[in-house]
């Protein structure tokens, strides 16, 4: 960002948006968003109030506005404004932790689709050294991620150090005993991140990590560092870093999300700022706020917030009769998706498709989790059931989900099925589907995509081409197993430097007794990621158990119980990212579907409604 850019809006602007002009209120708030996402995002580690936090800050900003004395301080002003909601943040997070006694530690789990660090190497194109820095900082201590949110921003050029010293209420001197004791955790942290990807491994790390769980954690990072230092292998792998300054310097704010940032104006030379005369303006502030999980992305829930805000938090103008102006064109929520219709594509299941009529879409609950997911295909009623289920996602083991319309606070995660999918218009509408994509279903199953590993490897490097976030293949079973269908899946992307990102799973419990089952699922999910150290989907799973070709069902009553322990049980694990159910469908042939139609749920499907 150039000069111009750091210095902030222009102050005419501020001055302009102070007396109650709405176009250059909403110029002031778009310029900001930048800034704000950044500091939010780095400070709470990607975790799922991300999008909140940042709408409290823009409520307040907009409500305090024309306190500000000096316009030409707004920026300094609103690092401040943001800093202080980050720590109201963390005050109220460990308040809730304490209280619910580790009931609730699904808290302080990142968001799978938020995780900054992840986010700032996928979408910078980060690199070697730059993309271990990036890991590393995920090791921190949970007071130092605030500071070093700020830190980051120095280094890149955005803020100043006078800037932290004044957000953070110290004195600059104190600010760079902290930063520098900070860079210190940074730097082991980077060995440790260099150690765990090393390929061969040492064998006594292997040892040390068999009880860790995969979480990055401060604990871990000094346990983990203590053994770098004495082991001559991982000790001089260190040998050849770059100083964390140098890495930094340079790289660019972190691209707001997809559908924000095409809205946010440039803040370099603004357009002039009407000047108005009269008292200071009146600002009414009742209490705003978009309900959690109502929208998945930051993009949404800013683009929603503002809104609201607009309506609710107005700046009068001089005259108390004026008519008030119309909301700003770049947070107006876009229309309602119509229903797409296209040919049916593959399907697990043989269900007649149904579609239901586009002009009658449905109003969709709010989503109660952006985790929860379900596995779709056509029936009668499928998007009113879909809306009805809560899921924050779903899939349809396609590209495409045809007579099946995205409820609101809901995304769509694309698969590429099967070998005959590697083509490119199921290329390019993956790519144009949002960020993440899901890789082959079962190519260790014939009746599956039925594909080798060398044939999946092959065609792996067109799969990355689209720029998403990648899963493994999904196998069918086996996926901890030595010398398994994935297990020599991703050993060969490795020897052949491909992209996998997390990992997918299918599993189905043979075992009806909800606590085995619970416990049997831990397990084999435990067993995954300590083999292969990656975020994991679980993107199918239920009680089914297959005897001589035959499926075998549990009643409703438990299969809804199994479904609420082990979503209950998952959430306690934060390497598990996202989960699947399986499926929407209640069928005759189906019954471990959610709805039998539109609106009737099952069992199973109040279960899932409640779970998050």
């Amino acid at each position: 960002m150039s000069a111009a850019g750091r210095a902030g809006p222009d102050p005419g602007l501020v001055v302009a948006a102070r007396q109650g002009d709405r176009h250059a209120l909403d110029d002031v708030v778009a310029a900001s968003l930048p800034l704000v996402y950044n500091i939010v995002g780095r400070a709470l580690r990607g975790h799922a109030d991300v999008d909140d936090v940042v709408q409290e800050t823009l409520v307040r900003v907009i409500r305090h506005l024309p306190a500000l004395n000096d316009p030409t301080a707004y920026r300094s002003w609103l690092v401040a404004i943001t800093v202080r909601q980050v720590r109201d943040w963390e005050q109220r997070r460990r308040a809730a932790l304490h209280r619910d006694a580790g009931l609730d530690v699904i808290h302080d789990v990142p968001d799978p689709a938020a995780d900054f660090a992840g986010m700032t190497i996928l979408r910078l194109g980060l690199t070697d050294q730059r993309r271990e820095v990036a890991e590393a900082t995920r090791w921190l201590e949970p007071d130092d991620q605030e500071l070093l949110s700020l830190w980051w921003l120095e280094e890149t050029g955005e803020l100043t150090r006078a800037e932290i010293a004044e957000a953070t209420a110290l004195s600059p001197g104190h600010v760079a005993v902290r930063i520098h004791r900070m860079k210190e955790q940074i730097q082991s942290a980077r060995g440790v991140v260099r150690a765990l990807h090393a390929r061969p491994g040492c064998p006594d790390l292997h040892i040390l990590t068999v009880q860790w769980d995969g979480s990055p954690s401060p604990l871990w990072r000094k346990r983990l560092a203590r053994h770098i230092r004495d082991c001559a292998f991982c000790g001089h792998l260190g040998g050849a870093f770059l100083p964390i300054d140098r890495l930094l310097a340079g790289m660019p704010l972190l691209p707001l999300p997809p559908g924000l940032g095409t809205h946010v104006p440039p803040t370099t030379a603004p357009p002039a700022a009407p000047q108005t005369v009269g008292p200071p303006p009146t600002v009414v502030h009742p209490a705003v706020r978009v309900p959690r999980g109502l929208m998945p992305s930051l993009a949404a829930t800013v683009a929603a917030a503002v809104v609201a805000i607009s309506a609710v938090v107005v700046l009068l103008p001089a005259d108390p009769a004026a008519a008030p102006p119309a909301v700003p064109s770049w947070a107006a929520a876009p229309p309602a998706a119509p229903t797409v219709v296209a040919s049916p594509t593959t399907s697990p299941s043989p269900s007649p498709s149904v579609r239901p009529s586009p002009s009658k879409a449905p109003v969709a609950p709010a989503v109660s989790s952006t985790r929860k997911g379900v596995g779709v295909w056509n029936f009668a009623g499928v998007s009113q059931a879909l809306a009805n289920s809560k899921a924050g996602w779903y899939y349809t083991w396609g590209t495409q989900h045809p007579g099946i319309s995205t409820p609101r606070g809901a995304t769509f995660v694309p698969m590429i099925r099967s070998a005959e999918n590697v083509n490119a218009a199921d290329l390019a509408r993956a790519r144009s589907a949002g960020p993440y994509l899901l890789g082959f279903n079962e190519p260790d199953l014939p009746e599956q995509a039925n594909m080798t590993v060398e044939q999946a490897l092959d065609l792996w490097p067109q799969l990355m081409a689209t720029g998403s976030k990648l899963s493994s293949p999904a196998v069918a079973w086996g996926g901890a197993e030595p010398q398994g269908w994935l297990d020599r899946f991703m050993a060969g992307a490795e020897a052949r430097g491909h992209r996998v990102d997390f990992i997918a799973l299918h599993w189905y419990g043979a075992d009806f007794t909800t606590a085995a089952a619970v416990n049997q699922l831990r397990q084999y999910l435990q067993a995954v990621h300590q083999r292969y150290r990656k975020p994991i989907w679980l993107t199918e799973f239920a009680l089914i158990r297959y005897d001589g070709g035959r499926q075998i069902f549990p009643g409703q009553a438990q299969q809804a119980a199994f479904l609420s322990a082990a979503t209950a049980m998952l959430g306690q694990l934060p390497y598990v990212q996202r989960y699947a159910w399986f499926g929407l469908p209640a069928t005759d042939r189906d019954r471990s579907g959610l709805f039998s139609d539109g609106t009737s749920a099952t069992a199973i499907g109040r279960a899932f409604q409640a779970a998050r």
